[in-house]
Parts: structure tokens; C-alpha cells; sequence
């Protein structure tokens, strides 16, 4: 009778191969999370909310675990902020919002995005606060007008700090009286969710906490989640960089300066062409920004008084009022927190160099006025002339290599008359005949032949 024996290979095969495979599950979902970083470092503006859109949109079709934005902002239009509050609550993967890096702050219209977010992050050194609205120029709003907005959006953020389990009375107060707290206040008081030094740091506790979601809360492992920066491509590049107020501050006067120069030399194009485009994106950026109507229009009258100067005698008043406008105008066009949003280093080289300019091209353009003629009919006013036949009161003469019709300039005449080969001046021109008085040089002297 034969014993059959079991060898033991094949029972280590399949140890091993269910070791390998459990192994490649757990690291497929170790790997599974995967993040889609934006980054909103600016006012809140439209193109910010069109940026906010397009990073919601790449996430859900990258199948991202959530986005991250990444936020420092000084706040911006209220219904800017309503547009993305509004995207923020419908999207279809979980927002967390992180205020970073250290001294970023998530000022007015950026406590909305907070309190909207699945997960509110600070990074230390950051606050958050100030919500209350203020009008466009940065002063205060109308007694009737602040009441209502004030109610408006103490509603809204309510709504959205209660969503999220977070302190709705602090939410209230940032509104109503343009409370702030640090990253630490923040937490203490249950404003956010807690403090993390990078992105990094705030995935691996999140990790730990989970992740609200619809289906519930989700933990993974923050410190293999894959992390993607969003790239929003050029064009919000370009519209952040043109909504920058020094870049619109500099584009208006480029603009003013430029129609100037096409007003005081027609058919220049160049400046004119240049001005233009510049005015029309700064008119753009200026209908975002919050711009102060007072300093809009003394920039534009500054570039009125000094054409005026050209036209009217006011020894140099109209030119100093121009300064003066330019230099007010500057401090006043923007206006945030109660102080202007452009430094004294920009302020001054520009209004300086600016004023510079057009009093230059001023002095040039009255200077080149109140100069002969150089070319043209005029030009030959006071020339002389080498008459060539003359019969009566009328002839020919020559000047400068060409032959003209004359007569005389007064009903006077020569003691003698003239002569061909005689000098005669030229006095005026009329109807293209040159009006002479006879010179007294001796006749055959051809120095104008």
C-alpha cells in the first residue's frame, strides 16, 4: 500500500500570494487620496471666482478627494463672494479651505469662504476677521444701505457657520463689529477647525479627523495623499496682474498721458493708440477695485488743466493745479481699511514723472508755436528773391530753385523800376503770388539763385 505525501509548496504559494495581494490593496488605498491644491492670493474679484470655478471643475473631473485653496486675502466684492460661496456649497468634492502661508489673513469677503468650507484650516501667524461691508471707496455706508447689508450677510454667514458646527455668535460679531482673531483665537473659540504648519501637516490631521463627506466622515492617510497644484493658465494670471491697483493706478495715468500727446500732435497714433488701450484696461480694473470716485476724477482733470495750459495764459497756475490734482487724486483713488491702498514710493516718482512729462511736451509744443514756419509758403516770408523779368506792377522771381509769380506788397513803388537779375523781399504770401518790396542790394547779386 502506497502513502501519498503532501508537499508543502503549494500551501506557501498561496500564503504568499494572498500576503502579496493584501499588501497591493492596502497600498492602492494608501494611495487613493489625492488632493487639487488652488491658490487665491489677492482681492476677491472676478477672475478669482472664475478661478474658484475652473479648480471645483478640474477636482470633480480629476476624481479628486477634495480641493484645497489655499487663501490670503484682504476681502473684495460682495457678490463676487456670494458667487463662490455659492460654488464652494454646491461643489461636488469636499472644500477645504486653508489660510496660509504665515501673515496671510482671510479679511472681509474671505471669513464668508471660510465659514463656507467643508474644513477651515489656519496656518499660525494668520487672522482672520473684519467682515464688515463697507462702500466701494472704503467709507462707510449710508445709515439705511449699512443696516441692510449688514443684516443681509449676518444672515448668511449665520447660515453657513451653523452648516459646519462652528461659533455662530463670533461669525455674527466679525460682521457686526469687524471682529478679528489670530489662528490660535480662532480655534479656541471653535471659528475653524484647527492649525496646521503646511499642507502637508493639515492632510495628515485631517487624515485623522476625516473628511466630511456625503456618505460621512473619512479617514485616509495624509501622509501618502497625493498633493497637484492647480495651474490656472495665463489668462487669470493676466486679470490678477491687471486688478493689482498699482498696475491699474500706473495703466490710467499711461492712458491720460497718451491722449494728451494725440490731443497736442495730431496724427501722432502712437500715443493715441497706447493711451487708448491703456485707459480701457484701467477703466476695467478701476470697475472692480474698490476706486474712489473723487480720485478717478482728479486724475482725469489733471490731464484737462495741463491741456488747458496750452491753450490759456495763466503763468504756470494751471500747470501747478494739474500737480496738485494728480498728486490728491493718487492718494485718494483707492481706498481700503481707511487708508490708500498705494504707497508714497509709487505715488510720488510717478506723479513727479508724469507731470514731468506733459509739462515737457507742453513747453515744446508752445515753443514750436511761437516759431517761424519752416517749411511751407510761410517759410518763405522774408526771403529774398532774385526777380528774373518784371513788367509793371508784376513778374517773375526765383527763390530757392524755383520760379514764382510776384507783385508788389504796397501800392508804393520803386524810385526806379525793377530789373532783371534785382533782389526783391518777400513780404507775404497770397493766393500762392509772392508780395515783394524791392531790396536795395545791387542788381546781379544772385545769393538766393
Amino acid at each position: 500500500m502506497s502513502v501519498r505525501r503532501f508537499h508543502p509548496l503549494p500551501k506557501f504559494c498561496c500564503r504568499f500570494f494572498f500576503l502579496v495581494l493584501a499588501t497591493l490593496l492596502l497600498a492602492g488605498q494608501a494611495q487613493a487620496t489625492t488632493v487639487l491644491e488652488a491658490r487665491l492670493a489677492a482681492a476677491i474679484s472676478p477672475a478669482q471666482a472664475d478661478m474658484l470655478d475652473n479648480a471645483l471643475r478640474a477636482a470633480s473631473g480629476k476624481h479628486a478627494d477634495l480641493l484645497l485653496l489655499t487663501l490670503d486675502t484682504p476681502g473684495g466684492s460682495i457678490e463676487v463672494m456670494r458667487r463662490m460661496v455659492g460654488s464652494i456649497l454646491n461643489a461636488t468634492v469636499p472644500v477645504v479651505v486653508y489660510v496660509a502661508p504665515g501673515g496671510a489673513r482671510a479679511a472681509s469677503a474671505g471669513v464668508f469662504l471660510a465659514a463656507a468650507a467643508d474644513v477651515a484650516v489656519m496656518a499660525p501667524q494668520t487672522t482672520i476677521g473684519a467682515a464688515s461691508p463697507i462702500a466701494p471707496g472704503g467709507e462707510d455706508l449710508p445709515k439705511t444701505a449699512d443696516k441692510k447689508v449688514r443684516n443681509d450677510l449676518q444672515s448668511l454667514v449665520r447660515g453657513l457657520a451653523d452648516k459646519h458646527g462652528r461659533n455662530v455668535n463670533w461669525y455674527k460679531r466679525s460682521v457686526e463689529e469687524a471682529a478679528s482673531l489670530t489662528a490660535a483665537e480662532a480655534v479656541a473659540e471653535r471659528v475653524v477647525d484647527f492649525i496646521a504648519v503646511d499642507a502637508r501637516d493639515l492632510l495628515v490631521q485631517l487624515g485623522k479627523r476625516g473628511l466630511p463627506t456625503a456618505a460621512g466622515l473619512v479617514r485616509f492617510d495624509g501622509q501618502s495623499a497625493g498633493i497637484e497644484a492647480y495651474d490656472p493658465g495665463p489668462w487669470y494670471s493676466l486679470l490678477s496682474w491687471l486688478l493689482d491697483p498699482q498696475i491699474a493706478y500706473v495703466l490710467l495715468l499711461i492712458g491720460v498721458a497718451g491722449v494728451f500727446f494725440e490731443l497736442i500732435t495730431p496724427g501722432a497714433i502712437l500715443p493715441g493708440v497706447v493711451g487708448g488701450l491703456a485707459l480701457i484696461l484701467a477703466l476695467y480694473a478701476l470697475s472692480v477695485l474698490p476706486t474712489n470716485a473723487a480720485g478717478l476724477l482728479l486724475l482725469l482733470g489733471a490731464g484737462v488743466l495741463f491741456l488747458l495750459e496750452l491753450h490759456i495764459t495763466s503763468f504756470g497756475l494751471l500747470s501747478l493745479s494739474g500737480v496738485a490734482a494728480l498728486l490728491f487724486g493718487s492718494l485718494l483713488l483707492f481706498r481700503l481699511d481707511g487708508q490708500t491702498a498705494l504707497p508714497l514710493r509709487l505715488i510720488l516718482p510717478t506723479v513727479a514723472g508724469v507731470s514731468a512729462l506733459l509739462l515737457g511736451a507742453g513747453w515744446l509744443l508752445a515753443k514750436a508755436q511761437r516759431q517761424k514756419p519752416r517749411s511751407g509758403v510761410e517759410a518763405l516770408i522774408g526771403q529774398t528773391a532774385l526777380v528774373r523779368r518784371w513788367e509793371g506792377d508784376a513778374g517773375k522771381v526765383f527763390v530757392h530753385g524755383e520760379i514764382w509769380n510776384a507783385r508788389f506788397f504796397s501800392k508804393q513803388r520803386p524810385a526806379s523800376p525793377l530789373v532783371a537779375g534785382q533782389d526783391v523781399r518777400i513780404e507775404a504770401v497770397q493766393d500762392f503770388v509772392l508780395l515783394v518790396a524791392a531790396n536795395p542790394s545791387p542788381p546781379g547779386d544772385d545769393r538766393q539763385a
